[in-house]
């Protein structure tokens, strides 16, 4: 276990990373001994410090729920981080491709909630149920953590890798579509790079969203209504660079573009 003051300094560097667009070295080059515990704990000191400095939390990200993004990456278990208002983009939108340190885009379902969700023993029902509408969404990865050789404690306190977010497509019912079926083509510059199934997260969406809540209890946590819950990826991350247009193509459920300047 690593002490307050290390965690602290190393929530410090994250911040610091986030600020000037770099990456740190691996925490666990450094401190091999470091746990998953400690991870969630750097990961939530770092979330005070953007609380109390302005900005506002507006849902969890899921990460590492599909073989196909646990086989891209060698871990092999799911993390969770936090998104906040001013990383949320709407579809269409141009983003600052320097606003990051590196650039890897996902294909998703983000999950709206209309009820709490709060653990032990949440489950996929206790999610649909507590669901306003499911809708399409691209997230940005963005590693401040040298990306060789990561372990979950890495991720973990890079909160997940998460950047931002772009909202599009057609929202939905939970009840009114089949999650498990949703599939996406994933497009750069008008070429299909990747396709997915939803269901290649953790056997249906909905499933990550329950762990996430399940997970969150054990710190202490729920989430709250009005959350959007990223559920995981289901194609493998797409590398971008300055210039690239993305579209995600939902099928009925609609697309999502957007443009990195």
């Amino acid at each position: 276990m690593l002490t307050e003051d290390i965690i602290t300094s190393l929530a410090e560097e994250l911040a610091e990373a986030e600020r000037t667009r770099g990456v740190i070295p691996r925490i666990t080059a450094r401190f091999p001994e470091a746990t998953v515990e400690d991870s969630y704990a750097i990961q939530r000191v770092w979330k005070e410090k953007n609380l109390t400095g302005g900005r506002r939390l507006v849902g969890r990200k899921i990460g590492l729920t599909s073989r196909a993004m646990q086989a891209a990456t060698g871990i092999t278990e799911p993390d969770y981080g936090v998104m906040f208002d001013d990383t949320v983009w709407e579809n269409g939108a141009h983003i600052p491709h320097d606003r990051f340190s590196n650039v890897r885009i996902e294909v998703e379902l983000a999950f709206v909630l209309q009820e709490p969700l709060e653990g032990p023993h949440c489950t996929l029902f206790d999610v649909m149920r507590a669901t306003e509408y499911v809708t399409p969404a691209l997230e940005v990865l963005n590693s401040r953590i040298e990306l060789e050789g990561r372990t979950i404690v890495d991720t973990i306190s890079d909160n997940a890798a998460y950047g931002g977010l772009v909202l599009g497509g057609n929202p939905a019912s939970p009840d009114a579509v089949d999650l498990r079926w949703v599939s996406a083509l994933l497009y750069r510059n008008e070429a299909i790079e990747e396709t997915g199934v939803a269901a290649a997260v953790l056997n249906h969406p909905a499933s990550g969203v329950a762990w996430l809540a399940n997970k969150t209890h054990r710190h202490g946590d729920r989430l709250e209504a009005g959350e959007i819950i990223l559920a995981g990826s289901f194609t493998r991350p797409l590398w971008v660079e300055k210039g690239d247009t993305v579209l995600a193509d939902y099928g009925p459920m609609g697309t999502i573009s957007c443009r990195f300047v």
